[in-house]
């Protein structure tokens, strides 16, 4: 930053985003020739869209932890960018919902005016539903432990709190795969089973990125990368994680304990 005369944050030239944007365009197309023909092609596709995903991270991850350059500026358009990200975030869930409570609150006849409809049986809620809520809450009391023990310089306790957060996501997503296996409904079985399925299967990905978000931060933080006053990787991956346990909650409220 010392090299210009303003104050604003200028990236570097890099390959990345155009490679990346043409590795996951090549993705939609493996994709669709995989639901039409069966193509499995889509399994060389997506490591070479996660070898451009770790390398464009490497890059950002140097410049804010050995070249210096994200300086007060660029944090604060960084903070502002993932504001932004977790609010399209919240609007794309709102769509979810919308579609739910559409369908729920004036049944059509041809799923007979009910809710859930006739011979579709909903899961229990106080079963594998509640224990996956409270995991996520206490998950999202550990992770607020790990950044409130990095603020105070106390990175041992943060580490050992961000590790039982990411074992507490993998055992949401393993109980959510159980769930599934015993689904008495499918996907294809009327408005119900789409919504579901799409509602808690998307939420269910963002719980695997988040997981995977905080396993990053995991290795960042037994690297040194953090500080008690630079870590807005961390930071950002806690503020995903708090999305998703709200997220959670408001699925768990409406599609489990309301239609039961």
């Amino acid at each position: 930053m010392s090299k210009h005369n303003h104050p604003f944050h200028l990236v570097t030239t890099s390959p990345w985003p155009i490679i990346i944007s043409l590795s996951i365009f090549n993705n939609l197309i493996m994709t669709v020739s995989w639901f039409h023909n069966m193509n499995y092609n889509l399994l060389f596709t997506i490591p070479s869209t996660l070898m451009c995903m770790y390398q464009w991270w490497r890059d950002v991850t140097r410049e804010a932890t050995f070249q210096g350059i994200h300086t007060s500026y660029v944090y604060t358009g960084m903070r502002l960018g993932m504001i932004l990200f977790i609010i399209s975030e919240i609007l794309f869930f709102f769509s979810f919902f919308w579609a739910y409570f559409h369908s729920s609150l004036a049944p059509s006849m041809e799923i007979g005016q009910l809710w859930p409809p006739l011979g579709i049986k909903p899961f229990n809620p106080f079963d594998i539903p509640l224990m996956n809520t409270i995991i996520l809450i206490s998950s999202g009391l550990t992770i607020t432990w790990s950044h409130h023990s990095m603020i105070n310089k106390n990175m041992k306790e943060s580490k050992k709190s961000l590790l039982l957060t990411i074992i507490l996501g993998i055992y949401f997503t393993l109980l959510q795969l159980i769930e599934y296996i015993e689904a008495p409904f499918t996907i294809a079985d009327s408005i119900y089973g789409s919504t579901f399925f799409l509602a808690t299967g998307f939420h269910g990905l963002h719980v695997i990125i988040g997981t995977l978000f905080l396993f990053i931060c995991l290795i960042r933080m037994m690297s040194l990368h953090f500080s008690s006053k630079h870590h807005f990787g961390f930071e950002a991956a806690a503020w995903y994680w708090h999305f998703v346990d709200v997220v959670w909650l408001f699925l768990y409220i409406s599609i489990y304990w309301w239609s039961f």
